[in-house]
């Protein structure tokens, strides 16, 4: 398992290597870094270590852990880690694509969104991290919990989450783009 949290940190390291070099931001560009930021309508929003979207992240990793359980539960644990690390880097990759960017903007509520900083890129693969080891850990119906939990607050706040996420980018809906432009 060791060897598999080392193989994991290097996917990290690799995949803000690559951010860097897709002339990615390393941190905000106000010049510092928060623990937090909590203002989902503003520039800096994927800037810093946390926000809103860090909860969607530890989610990834719940499901992650849970789809590897159901497809590859033959494979080590560590293996199913790598694995996860590896998706989540290709993730944080593609989404700061010019072209994924670009749909953010057009089809989201995000319209002063232009791509995650690598500090913020980078904490949110180590969520994604902590989302799959609270899944080894937690009790299949607490981590359900988790996820539903999760969800309703990050509603509840700022009108988004996971699966408005990705029900905004994959199929926008003009309704539900209104129903978040109203909070």
């Amino acid at each position: 398992m060791k060897w598999s949290i080392l193989i994991s940190l290097l996917i990290i390291a690799a995949a803000a290597t690559i951010l860097f070099a897709m002339d990615r931001l390393p941190i905000c560009e106000c010049g510092y870094v928060k623990l937090w930021h909590g203002d989902s309508m503003s520039s800096e929003n994927s800037q810093h270590l946390t926000d809103w979207y860090t909860p969607s992240h530890v989610l990834h990793g719940l499901l992650f852990y849970a789809l590897l359980w159901l497809v590859a539960r033959r494979l080590s644990l560590g293996t199913r880690l790598v694995i996860a690390t590896a998706v989540e880097a290709i993730w944080e990759i593609v989404e700061n694509s010019p072209t994924i960017i670009e749909r953010y903007r057009t089809t989201t509520i995000s319209l002063d969104y232009f791509g995650d900083s690598i500090v913020n890129s980078v904490a949110d693969m180590l969520a994604m991290l902590f989302g799959f080891w609270l899944a080894r850990i937690l009790p299949v119906w607490l981590s359900i919990a988790l996820f539903f939990v999760a969800e309703a607050v990050t509603i509840y706040f700022i009108r988004d989450g996971l699966l408005l996420n990705v029900l905004m980018l994959l199929w926008p809906l003009e309704a539900v783009r209104n129903w978040q432009s109203a909070g």
